[in-house]
């Protein structure tokens, strides 16, 4: 069986000018990156119009959402910006969508936090309320990819991840343990994501879809072995060999880091990983030997 080839994605995070968004959008398409994407939180740049620009300002790569926090959007506005978005990319837009989870931003932004079961009500209410507009004639703006633009679907409970299993042609995984501390994730051991992933293949019915990860760091180094040393205090409760198994972290050489994205792909499917702004450069000679 021939193994999907890879895509790579940085997410930009920082606010900045036009001209400096602009020059970082065109540097992670010079660097080979395939899909840039911008997340969504208070206090970074605004998705739609940042992925406008990144449009104007780049040629070939994909553009994402990584991902909308579905509870602060109305789903048939959503779907109008959406929609307008594509046409304004020329169709290069993917839509990631999570059901949220920092309870902080919500109350900044005067909101209720809804309980978890509430928030992934609303993520499919949003998911089925796109591809409604999508496939209706008489709804404006139409988007330019038929169906609709490609959906990303993003998390680790049963729930969300049925849903993606159903709807969601791209599933991503974030390598997350249950709860958070203070809006941040917490992290599980390699196993735990095996069993997250043969959820989700148990529930495609042999449906194919794209499978993602956030790499949360990336460090590019001849010790290995004293980088996840090193690591072990922000990514509390793995040990160093635990971490080294985990597709969240990339350390060593590029060499190294390389192979171990290729044992990635064997175990748990991932082809596509997203990596922070602040490693765009760091983990750009590994894309070179991933081609």
């Amino acid at each position: 069986m021939t193994e999907k080839p890879f895509r790579f994605g940085v997410n930009l995070v920082v606010p900045s000018s036009r001209d400096e968004w602009v020059a970082k959008c065109r540097r992670a398409e010079e660097l080979g990156y395939d899909v840039i994407g911008v997340a969504d939180h208070l206090g970074m740049p605004a998705p739609f119009p940042a992925l406008i620009l990144a449009a104007e300002a780049t040629e070939r790569p994909r553009l994402t959402t990584y991902v909308l926090n579905a509870p602060f959007y109305n789903p048939t506005l959503l779907a109008r910006e959406v929609t307008s978005t594509d046409q304004f990319t020329d169709g290069r837009l993917e839509l990631g969508l999570g059901a949220g989870y920092v309870k902080a931003e919500f109350d900044e932004a005067g909101l209720p936090f809804p309980r978890a079961g509430e928030r992934v009500d609303h993520l499919e209410r949003t998911v089925l309320e796109l591809q409604r507009r999508y496939a209706d004639p008489e709804h404006r703006p139409q988007p330019t990819q038929k169906p609709g633009p490609p959906l990303l679907l993003a998390g680790r409970g049963d729930r969300l991840l049925s849903l993606a299993a159903e709807h969601a042609d791209i599933i991503g995984f974030t390598g997350a343990a249950p709860g958070n501390e203070g809006g941040r994730p917490r992290f599980a051991a390699a196993e735990a994501l095996d069993e997250r992933v043969e959820f989700v293949r148990n529930r495609l019915g042999g449906r194919e879809v794209e499978f993602n990860v956030i790499v949360f760091r990336v460090v590019i180094t001849d010790n290995r072995a004293a980088a996840l040393d090193e690591a072990t205090a922000m990514f509390a409760g793995l040990t160093a060999a635990q971490l080294g198994e985990m597709p969240i972290v990339q350390f060593g050489t590029p060499e190294q880091v390389a192979e171990q994205i290729r044992v990635n792909r064997k175990r748990f499917g991932f082809t596509y990983l997203t990596v922070s702004e602040s490693d765009l450069e760091a983990f750009a000679p590994v894309i070179g030997l991933l081609r």
